[in-house]
């Protein structure tokens, strides 16, 4: 699989990001259609078959279960040196505050458990979960420039923030010799394109990776309006996200089907090749290796400038949702 440079860091990454909020014991945290540890194995070995080498998890997925898996099934695949692998921390939580417990200090320790979950001495990418209002900024950039000089972090990357909070983070970094975000992992799909307002100029200019999250938005583009799935019926998240547009974003997904059909391919190839267009390398999950087949074979997709003005030209303004509508001061 053809890789890419991860914004100005080091890093070489496939330009898919396998995921893996999907992969962990579903009774240990709110996702009731996560899979087990077999399972999980036959996806992170179908995706390393694929060429996939970039591995997305984090701290707070299924009480930290998924890092426990992927770095316990990564080890067994695979030498250490041959995948990329991030993970993300959230910012202080309110007992943390009130113990005096600084942000340093909470990046160090949220590492170390991330760090003992995967069975690793080091991640390649730390990534902050959510833009911190609690925590002064030169806190969270040194702390994280420490990890990195102590060679437990290669590189540092954030999550679900506004354009001039990543301006901000990095403008400070440089003032300051720490390292800066390389990347933003931010809500971004053809139901979803608010990011193209600031975000994506920004690191169009600035050089700072897109890897953006919930790239079929929870599986719609995935399929025609209407079909259901298992994890369509369990994610109550997704669907506090999406349900709220959802007559407006039909059109979308049914031009989507269009154009799959037209190229005898599936919905998700053209969706992610939509999006593989605009970014260096989504985050998509998967639940069931073939599903890991279908985001492959999206790479070998071509879309007309036609075709993407078609996929395009339907979208309307959408109001922010999830983290970044509940995350503010």
């Amino acid at each position: 699989m053809e890789k890419t440079r991860l914004g100005q860091s080091g890093l070489m990454v496939s330009r898919l990001c396998l995921g893996c909020m999907g992969l962990g014991d579903s009774g240990k945290g709110p996702h009731r259609w996560t899979v087990g540890l077999d399972e999980s194995r036959q996806i992170l070995h179908r995706a390393l078959e694929k060429g996939i080498n970039f591995f997305d998890t984090a701290a707070a997925y299924q009480g930290g279960t998924s890092e426990q898996y992927v770095g316990k099934i990564l080890g067994q695949l695979v030498p250490r040196q041959d995948v990329v692998v991030a993970t993300k921390f959230l910012p202080r939580g309110k007992e943390e505050i009130a113990a005096g417990i600084s942000g340093q200090e909470h990046i160090a320790q949220s590492l170390e458990r991330s760090l003992q979950h995967l069975g690793m001495d080091y991640v390649d990418l730390l990534i902050l979960h959510m833009w911190d209002y609690h925590t002064p900024l030169s806190d969270i950039m040194e702390g994280l420039h420490r990890q990195v000089k102590a060679g437990k972090v290669r590189a540092v990357g954030i999550s679900n923030c506004f354009a001039w909070q990543l301006m901000k983070a990095n403008a400070l970094a440089k003032q300051e010799g720490w390292t800066p975000f390389v990347s933003i992992q931010g809500h971004y799909n053809l139901l979803f394109r608010e990011e193209e307002r600031e975000m994506v100029p920004l690191c169009r200019e600035e050089h700072i990776a897109l890897t953006p999250y919930s790239a079929l938005a929870g599986g719609r583009l995935a399929r025609p309006v209407g079909q259901s799935t298992e994890r369509l019926r369990l994610d109550a998240y997704a669907r506090e996200k999406y349900s709220p547009c959802a007559a407006q974003d039909a059109e979308i997904i049914r031009r989507v089907e269009k154009i799959a059909h037209e190229k005898g391919v599936s919905m998700t190839q053209v969706a992610l090749r939509w999006l593989l267009s605009k970014t260096d390398s989504p985050v998509v999950g998967a639940t069931r290796p073939e599903q890991v087949d279908g985001m492959a074979a999206a790479l070998a997709v071509h879309l007309t400038q036609e075709e993407s003005r078609f996929l395009e030209e339907a979208y309307t303004p959408h109001p922010l949702v999830g983290v970044m509508a509940e995350n503010t001061p």
